[in-house]
């Protein structure tokens, strides 16, 4: 896979750079437009099927998936694996989902592992119940080779990750599948990012040999009043 050369100055330049550059090549799928979102891209799927077939998703038992459109496909190959797949409501606003392959019908594994219909199909889970994961697959809207990772710029997944920290969960491996124009060679990173242990395109996959120290906790001091009463988990966490 050609090397993107491109080094930024900020987590924003690279956003821009993606989204424009997926729109103007004309990979950039549906939902329209890219920009402000983790970016669905042509070759979604193949990069799914390379990232279930990889050694990290073999065995495993439970994973927490991203909610949005590029990764629909991983939701769907891990229920059909008879994987229990995790997924965080939008904005984090209502907790987190549990998808149980045992209970959906085996035909209808593709439908629930669309957001428009996974409501059909799902349960909430509380904090407490949510098991230790495998692997953590997360969207993306820039990465780096070695393991920086950059989403849409509210630190959703970051907070994900940070929310299983605080409950005691041991680190867990971070995949993630995008598109070769989103693999990058430099942006700044924060203390509070996930690192990327695997990173899969449709035509590659990228192990990290050394990523970046996963955070060990939810920074509180990052986070508003506001945050707080957008997310009820954050405060029930906190009151835990």
């Amino acid at each position: 896979m050609p090397k993107n050369n491109k080094n930024f100055s900020s987590k924003d330049a690279a956003r821009e750079y993606v989204w424009n550059t997926l729109q103007e090549e004309k990979v950039a799928r549906f939902p329209f437009p890219p920009q402000d979102r983790i970016p669905n891209f042509a070759g979604a799927k193949e990069a799914a099927e390379r990232l279930i077939n990889h050694k990290l998703l073999q065995g495993v038992n439970a994973v927490k998936v991203n909610p949005d459109a590029p990764q629909r496909y991983i939701r769907q190959f891990a229920l059909e694996r008879n994987i229990i797949v995790f997924v965080p409501t939008p904005r984090l606003r209502a907790g987190f989902k549990k998808l149980d392959p045992e209970q959906i019908p085996s035909d209808e594994l593709k439908r629930a592992a669309s957001l428009s219909h996974m409501d059909d199909y799902a349960e909430t889970v509380d904090l407490s119940e949510l098991p230790q994961m495998d692997v953590i697959i997360a969207g993306s809207v820039a990465v780096t080779r070695r393991g920086q990772r950059c989403g849409k710029g509210h630190g959703y997944s970051d907070l994900e990750y940070a929310i299983l920290r605080e409950l005691g969960h041991e680190p867990a491996p971070v995949a993630t599948t995008v598109h070769g124009i989103q693999l990058v060679e430099g942006f700044p990173s924060d203390a509070h990012d996930i690192p990327l242990t695997l990173i899969v395109t449709p035509e590659a996959t990228i192990e990290v040999d050394n990523p970046p120290e996963p955070p060990s906790g939810i920074n509180w001091d990052l986070l508003t009043d506001e945050d707080l009463e957008e997310m009820p988990v954050l405060r029930e966490l906190r009151e835990m």
